[in-house]
């Protein structure tokens, strides 16, 4: 499957399997862009991501949490 940075729900998911002891709340956003391209199955242009994407997927993150 691949990724792109509108597949909010399904990055969270893989953030979560492949970092599941980050702290979400305090993740800067540099970290998390950079992880999110990191994922294996991610396959997108990394300048199409802006704050509003990346606050999404921190979002999307916190509610796989609970």
């Amino acid at each position: 499957m691949r990724l792109r940075w509108n597949d909010v729900h399904d990055i969270a998911i893989a953030l979560e399997e492949k970092y599941p002891e980050a702290d979400v709340v305090n993740l800067r956003f540099t970290d998390l862009w950079k992880w999110v391209q990191e994922l294996p199955e991610f396959d997108d242009d990394p300048m199409r991501s802006n704050e509003k994407v990346l606050e999404s997927i921190q979002m999307a993150w916190l509610d796989e949490r609970t």
